[in-house]
């Protein structure tokens, strides 16, 4: 007779608590090494020299990145255990990755223990590059997630929730050209690529009042002319364009695009626009295995809720990409003081704090005994296969 799920579920939790220490270093020493998108080496060399301390091989750039990480013990039905680990350029790990990084990596070494014996496999990526990059999406496509059965990870957040509102993204970039002069003596002979670019933020400033309230748009300049007394002859925006579902958001990058083309129009320049990167999907949260997850939660002390109109995180992940080819879950875990928004300085600081490595441990352990209810269940195996797609 094999060994119960109760049994192996008590020896996940007894493993992780017995590297909670390296587990919390590591996320300290990725919080103060932050990387941005595809340069994150130093994690990715922290979270594999961790791994193989645990007796975890972990592999460094694999399915076509140079800064992702694999490893893989076990045969049988494949739960894929995720890290992310890059950070924000000036606030740091201020989505605290740090905290993902190490939960991930703690589960996938509790369960690489027990693998063989529960009669499944666990597979640990490191994926780098969420903030834009796309890293799961390209890791996706070189076959990171063949004969994957569920994926998994978990994120931090001001509280503690089944699943993140994570809906479609895509990056534009509008590259406005005019001509030069000087804006003193000849004025008249210049187009100012500039007021282009002002123009066509104010369009879609306009058009935002006429969108869903489900829908966003944000952009910031990253270029504005060179010297005041130099008509700018180039002048540059880029947009994060979302909205909830991927077939949605076709529709609403006509409308910003052919706003920001009429600052173009208005002023004598031309507007080139480039769609920049891989679109990410909506999240497609698997109920059923949501809800393990959210039982074992309650255990270690979390009582994870459902996300409402006034209690929910929203924003884009290449998760939610992930979500479309295999039953997958994104909670969130409280690190932070109700209130404090992600992507902020605070975050960052609280991503670092006790009630953050509390959270790397519990969220390991989450994921863990979650892993181990679906290699041990069958009934539970066909229930998130049978909700896939819903």
């Amino acid at each position: 007779m094999g060994t119960s799920q109760t049994d192996l579920q008590q020896r996940v939790v007894e493993i992780i608590d017995g590297i909670s220490a390296d587990l919390v270093a590591a996320s300290h020493h990725i919080h103060a090494h932050p990387e941005l998108n595809f340069e994150e080496h130093i994690a990715a060399e922290t979270l594999a020299s961790t791994g193989k301390r645990h007796g975890l091989e972990v592999e460094k750039g694999v399915f076509g990145l140079e800064t992702s990480l694999a490893a893989s013990v076990g045969d049988g039905p494949t739960v894929c255990v995720m890290s992310e680990y890059d950070a924000l350029p000036e606030i740091g790990h201020g989505c605290g990755h740090n905290v993902i990084a190490a939960a991930g990596l703690g589960a996938a070494i509790a369960l690489s223990k027990i693998a063989d014996e529960a009669g499944g496999r666990v597979l640990y990526l490191g994926t780098p590059a969420e903030e834009g990059g796309g890293g799961k999406i390209v890791m996706a496509q070189n076959g990171a997630l063949n004969n994957v059965d569920i994926a998994m990870m978990v994120h931090p957040a001001d509280t503690d929730l089944l699943t993140f509102d994570a809906i479609a993204l895509q990056q534009l970039r509008a590259h406005y050209a005019g001509k030069e002069a000087h804006a003193a003596a000849a004025p008249e002979q210049g187009l100012n690529a500039l007021d282009a670019a002002v123009l066509g933020y104010m369009a879609v400033a306009a058009l935002r009042q006429h969108i869903a309230t489900s829908e966003r748009v944000h952009g910031i300049f990253t270029k504005g002319g060179d010297k005041p007394n130099i008509v700018p002859k180039e002048a540059e925006t880029l947009w994060y364009v979302r909205a909830p579902t991927s077939a949605t958001l076709e529709n609403l990058k006509v409308r910003v695009q052919h706003a920001l083309e009429s600052g173009a129009h208005a002023t004598g320049c031309t507007c080139r626009h480039e769609w920049v990167g891989h679109p990410y999907a909506e999240m497609k949260n698997n109920e059923a295995l949501s809800a393990v997850y959210g039982l074992h939660s309650a255990t270690l002390g979390r009582t994870l809720a459902v996300p409402t109109a006034h209690n929910r995180v929203v924003g884009s992940t290449d998760m939610g990409n992930v979500s479309q080819l295999v039953p997958s879950i994104h909670p969130m875990i409280k690190v932070a003081p109700t209130g404090t928004a992600i992507h902020t300085r605070d975050f960052a600081g609280y991503a670092i704090s006790p009630e953050a490595d509390a959270a790397v441990i519990d969220g390991a352990k989450a994921m863990a005994l979650t892993a181990v209810s679906y290699w041990t269940d069958p009934a539970l195996q066909a229930q998130i296969r049978s909700g896939f797609p819903s």
